[in-house]
């Protein structure tokens, strides 16, 4: 029983490191693509290694470069936007998400007024300051509840980690149902229309160029309904936005 615990453990680390060896492989290989201006060839090697499970920041960058040399905007700004939803502090990121807006002359959706702040911070982020202030909130009720002399420090620590909670809380909560959120979407195809209803033949509510911000609402088939630049709501085919957030 134990060899065969131990041959699967070996085999499961084997199978890691070939997965791991493989995703290298394809960034390297799109690497000498993009430097010689195979921009597509590279873009699809950036994909398929973050198909293979590789998710950070500089491979989200990486393909929208690619894919911004390639000539597709709306594929640009939404990797540009995935290198930032794991990176905020991207620097390089977000002034190239800022030029391929402006070449596509994409729509965004109009910022709330804590969009600026949160969106400096990611959810991981948010969730791990969370959850140390519970503990120390957890430890300071703790010790105020069995200490032989109720110490006002410990009171007022308490209170003060318990007033950070609510306000970490309040933030993630912001963060995830905002702008900036799980809904966010980008429109990656070329002249997509928002519509009043689940129809091509229903009435335009707003051309879309590739690249514009949406926050997806709810879907209905092959259709979803989002919320839009300028204030305005539509139905948009499924297939024509894509999360930021995978």
């Amino acid at each position: 029983m134990k060899f065969r615990t131990l041959t699967c453990a070996l085999l499961a680390l084997a199978a890691v490191s070939a997965l791991h060896a493989e995703t290298a492989d394809n960034v390297a290989q799109a690497n000498q693509e993009y430097q010689a201006e195979h921009f597509p060839e590279a873009a699809a090697l950036y994909q398929k290694a973050i198909d293979a499970g590789t998710r950070n920041a500089a491979v989200f960058y990486d393909l929208g470069n690619a894919w911004f040399r390639a000539g597709d905007a709306g594929q640009a700004i939404l990797n540009y936007e995935r290198a930032l939803a794991l990176r905020p502090q991207h620097p390089e990121a977000r002034a190239n998400l800022h030029v391929a807006r402006d070449k596509a002359r994409a729509l965004e959706l109009r910022p709330q007024w804590w969009d600026e702040f949160i969106a400096r911070i990611t959810p991981n982020q948010f969730s791990i300051a969370a959850a140390s202030v519970f503990w120390v909130l957890a430890f300071a009720v703790a010790a105020w509840l069995f200490a032989p002399r109720r110490a006002p420090l410990l009171l007022a620590l308490a209170l003060l980690s318990a007033l950070v909670l609510g306000s970490l809380v309040a933030g993630l909560y912001a963060l995830e149902t905002g702008n900036n959120g799980r809904d966010l979407a980008i429109v990656i195809a070329a002249k997509t229309e928002a519509r009043v209803a689940t129809a091509d033949s229903a009435g335009s509510v707003l051309v879309l160029p590739p690249g514009s911000e949406i926050r997806i609402l709810s879907t209905r088939g092959d259709w979803i309904y989002a919320a839009l630049p300028n204030d305005l709501r539509g139905w948009l085919p499924a297939l024509s936005a894509q999360r930021v957030r995978l």
